[in-house]
């Protein structure tokens, strides 16, 4: 009895403390970001310098610790560990780093703890077959080779208006490499188209251009296929779009205006790639 009534007096102590000097904060939501290797010409595919804005502006928000990764695939996969939702930004097809070796076991136990998925323009791109059906459970859609189309257009691209990656976010016109044909499964109810792209010739052909998936058993997935276009980040839809769509995957709540974020074109600029 009395080493009980020592433990409760101790546990409250604890409280005492916590309460006189500070709150007692829980750590911070831990969101990785991914930047693959240098490709494509200037201000295209600038990967580097499009997660070190994402981490920048998650970075001024509130309980949010974003963490930069660099040339593709984590060497110290350690770095995954108590991620909320990790970010892919890089190249994609048959050498997308995520399916390398046995990464993608790495990613299973990530899927498996209901870790965040999002992955940006080519990121989005897999191989079919083995490799795609799996990618359909985790990511809900993907741009298959031979089936999938990736023209350069300036389009107008509108946001579903029932979702919460949706929030704030007005229609907007961007020249981007849109992928279109997107392959996902027939009535997928776990899908929910985000962002849709009028083509400009058929003009009733809407395509989905990002989508979001609540997977089974947990966790959340974002699929964004603009990107292409480094000075895209510039349009403040196109931005928060892509934050809004991290928070959620990151199971944080998404502001009623979505999340606000500003950039100079200083910050556009800074940290491109050296490039011929």
């Amino acid at each position: 009895m009395i080493t009980r009534m020592k433990l409760v007096l101790a546990m409250l102590s604890v409280v005492c403390l916590c309460s006189a000097a500070k709150p007692c904060l829980a750590a911070d939501t831990k969101i990785v970001l991914i930047a693959g290797v240098p490709s494509h010409g200037p201000g295209d595919h600038e990967f580097n310098a499009g997660v070190t804005l994402l981490a920048g502006w998650l970075g001024k928000m509130p309980g949010i610790e974003p963490v930069i990764v660099r040339g593709g695939w984590p060497t110290d996969e350690s770095v995954l560990d108590g991620a909320k939702s990790v970010v892919f930004y890089m190249d994609g097809g048959s050498a997308h780093p995520m399916i390398q070796g046995s990464r993608m076991r790495t990613m299973k136990r990530l899927m498996d703890k209901g870790v965040g998925l999002v992955c940006l323009h080519y990121a989005v791109e897999f191989p079919k077959r083995e490799v795609g059906e799996q990618i359909l459970d985790w990511l809900g859609g993907y741009y298959e080779t031979g089936y999938s189309t990736n023209p350069h257009n300036d389009v107008l691209v509108t946001p579903s208006e029932k979702h919460a990656i949706a929030r704030g976010v007005k229609a907007f016109q961007a020249n981007d490499e849109w992928y279109y044909k997107i392959r996902f499964r027939p009535d997928d109810k776990r899908v929910t188209s985000i962002l849709t792209a009028t083509l400009p010739k058929a003009g009733t052909n809407v395509e989905t251009v990002a989508w979001a998936t609540e997977r089974v058993g947990g966790g959340r997935s974002f699929g964004f296929t603009g990107g292409h276009v480094h000075r895209n980040w510039g349009i403040p839809d196109f931005r928060k779009l892509v934050l809004n769509a991290i928070l959620w995957t990151a199971n944080l709540h998404v502001p009623r205006g979505g999340a606000e974020s500003t950039v100079t074109e200083e910050e556009l600029k800074a940290g491109l790639d050296p490039k011929k």
